[in-house]
Order: C-alpha cells, then sequence, then structure tokens
C-alpha cells in the first residue's frame, strides 16, 4: 500500500468541479486515500496552474475559485510541496533532455517530486504521466 498520493492539476479539477466527466473516480479516489490515511501530495506550481485553469477556461466564479484553493491549503492531510531552486533545475533538466515528449515544467516538476518521495501514482488525467513511468489514476480504460 502506497503512503502518499499525488494530485496532479487535472485531478484537483476533476475532483472540485462536478460536472467534470472524471468526477466520480476523483471522488472514489480521494475518498479512498482519505480512508488510508495517505498524505496527499501536490505542488505550488500544480495549484498556480489550477487557478488558472478554474478561472479561464473553466471561469468558475472567483469566490468559488478561492474556495477551492483554500480548501486545498487547509488541509492537514494535504501536503504542498514548494518547488525550490535545484527541484526547479532538475525539473528543467528533465525537459531539455527529453525533447521527444510535450511534456511542461510542471509536469516535469511533479515527476522529480514524485521520483524524490517515492510516489508511483497520480491523481490526473494526463497522460504524460505514463510516459514517465507513473500511474494514472484517472481514465476510462
Amino acid at each position: 500500500m502506497t503512503t502518499s498520493l499525488f494530485v496532479d492539476t487535472s485531478g484537483w479539477a476533476s475532483f472540485f468541479i462536478q460536472d467534470q466527466p472524471y468526477y466520480p473516480q476523483a471522488l472514489q479516489v480521494l475518498s479512498r486515500a482519505r480512508t488510508e490515511n495517505q498524505t496527499i501530495i501536490t505542488t505550488n506550481y500544480i495549484i498556480a496552474e489550477l487557478v488558472a485553469l478554474l478561472y479561464s477556461p473553466l471561469r468558475l466564479p472567483r469566490n468559488q475559485l478561492f474556495s477551492i484553493i483554500n480548501t486545498i491549503k487547509s488541509r492537514p492531510y494535504i501536503q504542498i510541496i514548494h518547488i525550490d531552486p535545484s527541484t526547479d533545475q532538475a525539473a528543467w533538466e528533465l525537459c531539455q533532455n527529453r525533447p521527444d515528449k510535450p511534456w511542461s515544467l510542471v509536469d516535469c516538476s511533479s515527476f522529480v517530486i514524485m521520483q524524490q518521495h517515492n510516489i508511483q501514482q497520480a491523481l490526473t488525467t494526463d497522460r504524460h504521466f505514463e510516459q514517465a513511468g507513473f500511474i494514472r489514476l484517472l481514465n476510462h480504460e
């Protein structure tokens, strides 16, 4: 049993926005993680990306956006890792070393954090996590 679960931008959006296609799966995965006392890991880069996603293109009202982010920030079982300069550099190097992949800096920073914390599963719809060798928990397969 894994002790931590990584949550990506699409995982948070799927969990908080009920009309998202993966909402039922996201709810089930996070509920199970809580039951199993898993630590939920995310990053400040993901929070920044989530704010942009919720505001545009999802067009959530600002008060709802603030409520979602404050919920993530206030839960004691959610650890927000702040990307430090060395992790940022490692992520940037990973991006540059994989020109065959359309991975973003946020993706690569997530991969570095997951490797550092020995996390295999990500609550995400992003296929890039599978390309990097991790388990994507939100899919229709």
